[in-house]
C-alpha cells in the first residue's frame, strides 16, 4: 500500500539528511590540519515477503522469483577516510608530519579515552613549561612528555622522530627527546572527539606504539604539516547527488499522498 511508500521515503529523507550533515562537516574542515573526511554508508531495511521464491505450484513447477517489498533505508555507519593529506611547508620548528601510518599520542582529561588521545595533526607548540603541546584550543601535552628548554636553537627532527637542538653555551647539537607514534589494527573504529583528536574504542583494537619508521609506522617530516584530505570536488558532487536523492524521496511522499487521497475519495462514490 501507499502507506509503506510513505514510511520508506521518510526513512530515505532521514538518512540523506544525515549524509548532508556529514558532507557539510567535511567541507567545513577543508583547511583543518590533519582532518580526515568521513563518508556515510547506507543499508536497506526489512522486506515484506508477499510471495516466497521457490514455492511449487500444482504442476510441480517452482516460482522463479518471489515478491519482496522493501521498507526503506537507514544509515549504517560513518567511515573515516585516512588517506594522507598533502604536505604543507611551514618552516616552524615544532611542525611535523607523519609520512605514512601512525598517530601522535597526547594527554587528555581522565574522562576522555582513558586520558589519552591520538592525532594526525602535528602543529605543536612549547607551553610555558617548555613541554610540547598540540596546537588546538585545549593544548594537550604530547605523550611521552617532551621538554625543550628555553633558549634552545637550531631545532632538528629526524625521520625517526629524534629531536635535537643547540642548548645555550653549547656549539654541538644535543639530543632532547624522541617522538613516538601509534597505530591501530582498525583505524576506522577510532572515535573522533573533536580538536583533531581520536580516542581508542573496543572496535579499533589496542594501540600499537613504536618509533617512526619501524614496521608499518610512517616516518617524520620536519617543518611540514599534513593538510586536510578533503577533496572539494568530490564533496560537492556527493552533495549534489544527495540533494537530488533527497528531492526524489520528497516526490515519492507526494506521489504516495496523492494515491492515498484517491483511495480516500473512493468512499464518495
Amino acid at each position: 500500500m501507499a502507506i509503506n511508500a510513505l514510511h520508506s521515503a521518510a526513512s530515505g529523507l532521514s538518512a540523506l539528511s544525515t549524509s548532508i550533515d556529514v558532507t557539510a562537516n567535511n567541507l567545513a574542515n577543508a583547511n583543518t590540519v590533519g582532518f580526515k573526511t568521513s563518508r556515510t554508508n547506507f543499508e536497506d531495511l526489512l522486506y515484506l515477503q508477499k510471495a516466497q521464491p521457490g514455492v511449487e505450484n500444482a504442476n510441480g513447477d517452482m516460482r522463479p522469483a518471489g515478491i519482496q517489498v522493501g521498507l526503506g533505508t537507514r544509515l549504517s555507519n560513518t567511515q573515516a577516510d585516512f588517506t594522507i593529506g598533502s604536505p604543507l611547508k611551514t618552516n616552524a620548528d615544532f611542525d611535523v608530519m607523519i609520512q605514512g601510518d601512525g598517530f601522535f599520542k597526547v594527554a587528555l582529561l581522565p574522562d576522555q579515552g582513558d586520558g589519552v588521545g591520538y592525532t594526525r595533526a602535528g602543529n605543536f607548540f612549547r607551553n610555558r613549561d617548555g613541554d610540547l603541546v598540540l596546537g588546538n584550543s585545549n593544548g594537550p601535552r604530547l605523550e611521552p612528555a617532551l621538554n625543550v628548554p628555553e633558549g634552545v636553537t637550531g631545532i632538528e627532527i629526524t625521520e625517526d622522530g629524534t629531536i635535537s637542538g643547540v642548548t645555550p653555551g653549547s656549539v654541538a647539537p644535543t639530543e632532547l627527546g624522541q617522538l613516538q607514534t601509534t597505530t591501530f589494527v582498525n583505524r576506522a573504529g577510532l572515535k573522533s572527539i573533536g580538536g583533531n583528536i581520536f580516542t581508542e574504542t573496543p572496535s579499533s583494537g589496542q594501540p600499537i606504539e613504536g618509533t617512526p619508521g619501524e614496521g608499518t609506522l610512517g616516518t617524520i617530516l620536519h617543518k611540514f604539516l599534513e593538510s586536510s584530505n578533503v577533496d572539494p570536488v568530490i564533496e560537492l558532487v556527493s552533495l549534489i547527488k544527495t540533494q537530488r536523492a533527497f528531492e526524489m524521496n520528497s516526490q515519492t511522499i507526494q506521489a504516495a499522498d496523492e494515491a492515498l487521497q484517491v483511495i480516500g475519495n473512493l468512499s464518495r462514490f
